[in-house]
């Protein structure tokens, strides 16, 4: 190999691990598998073993993974360095390990344990009351997130054999039960799902609200004492009994050994349980047992020199696809799973693994019928790695993802800028618990008493088919007695007096409530402001759905898009024969703008746009999103665009700021 080809290959590489790096520990969005990760890592190692005059620095061997950041709290630099752990992939590198620590020590007994796929963290003890927490950052500073920590159930907060000053490090972590649970929740709340629990565990510790935290339900594990006074602790496992008897939560199941097989023998029976493990595991700790013994082995300026983690090569199978189905999310998201031939992957029979969008569908170019490669890296997620195109059947076709829900049969959008597609139909049965959940929330209608608990019994019990039947709920009392839906006669009183207390809310709540893709509270309260109620904004072309200020051409289709549907209209018809508030007084200021045409370009110095739209709507003008030969004015500010130049070429007047100050005073 060339030197100019070395130098080459060395630069792709580390820029490559660096922008992952920051994917991983700073963005938790990681792009690439932990085994993809280690074959980039591996290989530059590789280079610079071989070409030790290229070493730098700040090459991602020398240095800890993530950088340090801000957002959560201030930085603290660590006492003692938080450095990663050298990692191995074979056998013999474990063995190697095991020799020279003996050759250098005489003897020596080693811990094995677990290592938890989580995110790091340092956690300090003064007299026995816990009084900080700092996150790994670069190994040598890092977050204070002592707040989030509080509400971690297994972070102790006093402990029962208090040292003087105590300091330890564990693994902030998310069992699959509450990462399942936060990722539904997500969905539900039409926001971004976590990839992993790993990102969800280091995004959530990285919040500066202690509520959300405390909502995901994080967990710890502690695996190492980081310094302590006042008592004496010689060894690791001495370590971990002084944890055990204060109510430390420490990595269990370790084994202690004395020789190489003893030792691959303990990984080996870490790697067969971890399918059946809870919580995420990504290889196995070997760590030299006495403290004394670690001094005299030292450490890198990344990797102490009395420990390696040993990752588990990925349980890789061949198997043929048989068919992909679609599953329609809470929030209308259309999900790709492929369903194949089972196969077993680390002790488990796995038959179906997520395809994610049409994205990866198309990057992999997955066809049924095709032999695909299946695997598990450390989670516990099936996922398909490739496809063996040599084994293809040879009338396979692509696979597209059809432009119809498979639930509803409702035409798909494709999100803007997004991978996803999503069935929009806000009466889509498969979204029906979710449109509920919006309906009745703070928002939107704020039916106190409806919510998590209850709809899910209403929908399955068949009170609730629509929006609309929310209503209904009120003529069937004894049902919901005799079926426990609420409890008792009070507390189900309560909610249908509720209910009934929220038919006086205003056009723009109920708007908000309906589920529109794209309108939110602040859209639905400048549509009813604008349009003066539901009864005008059914009949709203897009052109005057977009003169809205902050209403673009998406956001008016799909508000078009509802109202020209019989389904939705016969559930606004059930909402206003329940009484519901359909209609906003408009408030108009009699004026020269009465229904006059206005179009506003550039920058004005005394208003906002919201502002001078505002004002004019008041005043029985019409605020338009585009020039056109029924306009009437030209408002233009500073840095004008083409809506000037077109209404130069129409003859249209052109007003200045000072104009339409002197007209809102007439």
């Amino acid at each position: 190999m060339e030197i100019s080809q070395v130098k080459a290959e060395l630069l792709r590489l580390r820029k490559e691990i660096r922008r992952h790096n920051k994917k991983y520990y700073e963005l938790d969005a990681p792009e690439i598998s932990d085994y993809e990760y280690d074959k980039l890592m591996t290989r530059l190692k590789e280079l610079e073993t071989a070409y030790p005059e290229f070493i730098t620095p700040t090459s991602p061997t020398q240095l800890v993974g993530g950088s340090a950041r801000r957002e959560a709290g201030k930085l603290v630099a660590h006492d003692v360095p938080m450095l990663s752990l050298q990692d191995v992939f074979s056998r013999e590198e474990v063995e190697d390990f095991i020799k020279d620590a003996i050759a250098k020590l005489d003897s020596s007994e080693f811990v094995v344990e677990e290592k938890i796929d989580g995110l790091s963290l340092a956690l300090r003890y003064e007299g026995g009351q816990f009084i900080q927490a700092i996150t790994r950052g670069d190994g040598h500073q890092g977050e204070d997130v002592t707040e989030n920590a509080r509400v971690i159930y297994d972070v102790i907060k006093q402990l029962v054999d208090a040292p003087k000053y105590l300091e330890i490090r564990g693994e902030v972590y998310m069992t699959r039960q509450n990462f399942a649970a936060t990722n539904e929740r997500q969905e539900r709340l039409g926001l971004k799902t976590f990839a992993n629990p790993r990102n969800c565990a280091a995004g959530t510790l990285r919040q500066l609200d202690s509520r959300i935290v405390k909502e995901r339900r994080l967990s710890m594990f502690v695996f190492n004492l980081q310094k302590v006074e006042g008592v004496d602790i010689q060894s690791h496992v001495e370590a971990y009994d002084f944890m055990t008897r204060n109510g430390i939560k420490i990595i269990h199941a370790y084994k202690v050994c004395k020789t190489f097989e003893e030792v691959w023998r303990a990984i080996e029976e870490i790697g067969q349980r971890r399918a059946s493990l809870d919580y995420d595991i990504d290889g196995a700790v070997v760590k030299v047992n006495s403290f004394a013994q670690r001094e005299q082995l030292g450490a890198t300026s990344k990797f102490p020199r009395w420990a390696v983690a040993y990752k588990y090569p990925p349980d890789e199978r061949e198997t043929i696809l048989r068919r992909i189905e679609l599953s329609v999310g809470r929030t209308g998201r259309i999900t790709p799973t492929a369903v194949f031939d089972a196969v077993s992957l680390n002790g488990t029979k796995v038959e179906r693994a997520t395809l994610h969008n049409q994205d990866f569908i198309d990057e992999l170019d997955i066809r049924i019928g095709d032999t695909i490669k299946v695997y598990k890296s450390g989670e516990i997620i099936p996922r398909v790695s490739g496809v063996v195109v040599s084994k293809r059947p040879k009338d396979s076709v692509p696979f597209k993802i059809p432009d119809t829900c498979p639930v509803c049969n409702h035409k798909l959008e494709r999100e803007e800028s997004a991978a996803d597609y999503r069935c929009v139909n806000v009466n889509c049965p498969a979204q029906l618990e979710n449109h509920l959940l919006n309906f009745v929330g703070r928002t939107a209608m704020d039916i106190h008493g409806l919510g998590e608990t209850s709809i899910p019994k209403l929908i399955a019990e068949g009170f609730i088919k629509t929006v609309a039947d929310v209503y209904k709920l009120y003529t069937r009392r004894e049902e919901l007695l005799a079926k426990k839906i609420f409890g008792l006669a009070k507390a189900t009183d309560k909610i249908l007096a509720a209910i009934e207390e929220s038919k006086k809310n205003s056009p723009a709540k109920l708007l908000t409530g309906l589920g529109i893709f794209g309108v939110g509270s602040a859209a639905a309260r400048d549509l009813i402001q604008h349009f003066g109620g539901l009864s005008e904004l059914s009949k709203a072309t897009e052109e005057e759905l977009q003169a809205v200020p902050d209403i673009g051409g998406i956001t008016a289709r799909h508000v078009k898009e509802f109202f020209d549907d019989a389904d939705n209209l016969k559930i606004l018809d059930g909402l206003k024969e329940a009484g519901l508030t359909m209609e906003e007084e408009k408030k108009v200021i009699e004026s020269a703008m009465a229904g006059k045409s206005f179009v506003l370009t550039g920058k004005l110095e005394k208003f906002t746009r919201d502002e001078a739209s505002k004002l004019i709507i008041e005043r029985g003008g019409l605020v338009k999103g585009s020039v056109s030969k029924n306009t009437d004015y030209v408002i233009a500010g500073e840095k004008t665009g083409s809506k000037l130049s077109k209404a130069e070429e129409l003859g249209i007047k052109i007003l200045s700021e000072e104009d339409f100050e002197k007209m809102l005073a007439e």
